[in-house]
């Protein structure tokens, strides 16, 4: 199984990160933290590495109900978005598959609310332009 949903968009990472961070609360979804990698590999490591961009996004509904569902699920939250500015001026966007990542934690009651934000994280991707 696949852990992820991705697509190729022509726009430079900044750009891409504005229009997710745009289009994302049509989905219920805000961006809850942000890792720069490329700005830590170069400050920690002193190494070039292409823009590479960590969003933690949130839909607060449904980390609600997986919190009720499982005290401990915060070690799995939030649902990343990672953007890759592999060439310049095109951004792949990727999405976790909510479902891949809970089949680790044996709770049957967190397999709808990992569904239901399956299919919105990829509708998301599917219309992000």
């Amino acid at each position: 199984m696949n852990y992820y949903f991705t697509r190729q968009l022509k726009l430079p990472l900044d750009e891409c990160r504005a229009r997710v961070e745009k289009e994302l609360p049509a989905y219920g979804f805000g961006i809850v933290s942000e890792i720069a990698m490329h700005e830590k590999f170069k400050g920690k490591l002193n190494v070039d590495y292409r823009p590479y961009l960590i969003l933690g996004a949130c839909s607060p509904k449904h980390a609600y109900e997986a919190v009720q569902s499982e005290e401990h699920i915060g070690l799995m939250l939030p649902c990343n978005i990672v953007l890759q500015e592999k060439t310049p001026g095109q951004t792949q966007v990727s999405v976790v598959d909510p479902v891949a990542s809970m089949m680790a934690i044996e709770n049957p009651a967190l397999a709808s609310t990992a569904g239901e934000i399956r299919e919105k994280l990829k509708d998301f991707l599917e219309n992000l332009e």
